[in-house]
């Protein structure tokens, strides 16, 4: 039996995480030297999101540690794993894959296969959504990888800030770091290739540059009538969110799957207030 493992970066909803019996692993945010919570349990969004901008010290995030990755291995090998998946967020914006390859390596009991969803958030969630139904369906854990390589090929994710201080801050800038300095009252509009991001486009107004978004998410998957999965995120602009999901409905005429949810605080860090992110994937 194949069992999965991912970390907290996946935003999947907790019911779909129960429902496939996946294991999740989480990330942290740090408030200063002492205050650390682990994002699942320790903190709401709510209050994560709150403290970000009402309070001067700005928060960090931590990967897990190997160990962390171990114990959920034999989380999963108690609940019969004969084989373990481990999905986790782009290795090239975190070291979370790294840990999770280190602790594959220190744990003999079942064959662990590391992969690298050089994605974020709902990206690597709509993975991790394609691999627990191919699973529950009995396909073959190297049916599941060559299909989890092609969603990692096909995947465009799009992410529009409000600013780019957070991403600053928080050192994961990129190469859009040309940007700093000329951004004021500009919304970035940034896309993931290859684990890494990268500029995309500055515009001027909020409402304009969620128009150029939805026009990026078209342009992905260019035939309409193409079956496509779609994830998109917010950070405290749930309105925002639902207005792009539902032009995306309107404009798709097969969406396979649809998941939305809300930034967490590791991703909320760098992101920043007011942030929205979509994904989209040829299905």
């Amino acid at each position: 039996m194949l069992k999965i493992v991912a970390d907290s970066g996946c935003y999947l909803p907790p019911e779909l995480i129960s429902r496939w019996g996946i294991h999740i692993v989480p990330l942290k945010v740090h408030f200063g030297e002492t205050e650390v919570y682990d994002e699942i349990t320790g903190i709401s969004n709510r209050e994560f999101y709150r403290r970000l901008t009402t309070e001067t010290v700005f928060p960090t995030t931590s990967q897990p540690s190997a160990g962390e990755f171990l114990d959920a291995y034999r989380r999963a090998r108690r609940d019969g794993a004969a084989h373990i998946l481990v999905l986790t967020i782009s290795g090239r914006l975190s070291g979370t894959f790294s840990a999770a390859c280190t602790a594959a390596a220190m744990f003999p009991d079942v064959p662990v296969t590391c992969f690298d969803s050089q994605s974020l958030g709902l990206g690597v969630g709509l993975m991790i959504a394609t691999a627990a139904e191919m699973n529950l369906a009995g396909e073959s854990l190297p049916v599941i990888l060559a299909r989890l390589q092609q969603m990692r090929r096909d995947l465009r994710v799009f992410i529009l800030l409000d600013t780019l201080e957070y991403l600053r801050r928080g050192g994961r800038i990129g190469n859009a770091s040309a940007w700093v300095g000329s951004l004021l009252h500009i919304k970035p509009l940034l896309t993931l290739r290859e684990g890494i991001l990268h500029p995309l486009d500055k515009v001027r107004t909020r409402r304009k540059a969620m128009e150029r978004m939805l026009a990026e998410v078209k342009a992905a998957v260019p035939d309409r009538h193409t079956p496509v999965q779609l994830g998109a995120m917010h950070a405290g602009a749930p309105d925002d969110m639902a207005h792009l999901l539902a032009t995306l409905r309107s404009h798709f005429t097969h969406i396979r799957r649809a998941l939305s949810g809300e930034i967490g605080p590791t991703l909320g860090a760098h992101a920043g207030p007011r942030a929205l992110a979509v994904g989209v994937c040829p299905d």
